[in-house]
């Protein structure tokens, strides 16, 4: 595992991405909805072998869309060499699926896996070179996909969410029993509102510290809202408070055999990086570290050409045409 400690941005570089790169939207069918995605061909064939091109799959955090920061990456990407798929989960955005803003995190793994296979079918796509890049909630994600997909070929975790049972616990710590009754509480009132088969009780995702919501520290509002698309709202079903805590990601880490970069954020007030520290080490992974928050990491933050420049550069790394690699 190598580990690299950032010192400062470089913000005086250009960036990885090139304006001038082209995609397509794409309807991709999972569990009984459809998908909304958007396709980003390789703008060359620098990483391409005689079977294809390396394809790479990126999906959001908790209750965002591609919309809000994706579409940078995916550029970059495709300017690298790579093709890229972005898209929204089921129940968010253009996707299929009742009732909307529901996070369902066994439909979200569902809907990677039926992307990652939809990317597989691509003309000139070589499957067996599709990456899965995750961030915050989508970072323990693609743990899990890789974990249970051998083919995949790498995985990107960017201030990944590895497990929430301490984000629980933190919560408590920060904000008291109190608290966690009354966001729990909204939760069972969401429970209860399916029940009746009437709309969901709903969440904020960011707020202000101290107010009901999912994202809370200081600067997570504005994070998100700085880099918020049209299609996101700001807000889900609140049945989540009441099971994230048992989604744990990390667990399936020592099962990943592929490469994998994680970046960790230092700062990060959101998805504690010790978890993703464990989770790196179990999967052998490249690490970054970077002093910052959760937020710093998105297109026009001060760390996103930083942290952009270490994903393409694992990329040429690992992507790189078998034919061609030298020992």
């Amino acid at each position: 595992m190598a580990g690299n400690s950032e010192e400062d941005p470089i913000t005086t570089i250009p960036s990885t991405a090139k304006p001038a790169v082209q995609s397509n939207t794409l309807s991709i069918a999972s569990g009984g909805v459809t998908l909304s995605a958007r396709h980003f061909p390789a703008t060359h064939d620098e990483l391409t072998s005689a079977a294809g091109r390396p394809c790479v799959v990126l999906a959001h955090g908790i209750g965002a869309t591609q919309d809000s920061g994706l579409h940078p990456f995916a550029e970059a990407f495709a300017a690298a060499g790579a093709d890229a798929i972005t898209f929204d989960y089921r129940h968010f955005a253009g996707s299929g699926g009742q009732p909307r803003q529901l996070v369902s995190i066994p439909g979200q793994l569902q809907d990677y896996q039926a992307v990652v296979d939809h990317a597989r079918q691509l003309p000139g796509v070589d499957p067996e070179r599709i990456f899965v890049w995750g961030v915050s909630l989508s970072g323990g994600h693609v743990i899990r996909v890789a974990a249970r997909d051998r083919r995949i070929a790498g995985v990107f975790s960017l201030t990944p969410a590895t497990d929430g049972l301490p984000v629980i616990a933190g919560m408590v710590r920060d904000h008291g029993i109190r608290y966690a009754l009354r966001i729990s509480a909204r939760g069972l009132a969401d429970l209860a509102a399916r029940l009746r088969r009437r709309s969901p009780v709903l969440l904020p995702v960011v707020g202000a510290p101290g107010e009901l919501a999912a994202l809370t520290s200081q600067g997570a509002e504005a994070g998100m809202f700085a880099t918020a698309g049209p299609t996101w709202r700001n807000e889900f079903a609140a049945r989540l408070v009441l099971t994230v805590g048992g989604y744990r990601p990390g667990r399936s880490a020592g099962k990943v055999r592929c490469p994998a970069l994680v970046q960790i954020a230092d700062g990060d007030q959101s998805a504690p990086p010790a978890c993703a520290t464990q989770a790196a080490t179990a999967m052998r992974a490249t690490v970054h570290h970077y002093p910052c928050d959760h937020f710093d990491v998105y297109p026009g933050a001060v760390w996103h050409e930083r942290v952009l420049r270490d994903q393409i550069a694992f990329l040429r790394r690992i992507a790189v045409p078998r034919a061609e690699v030298r020992g």
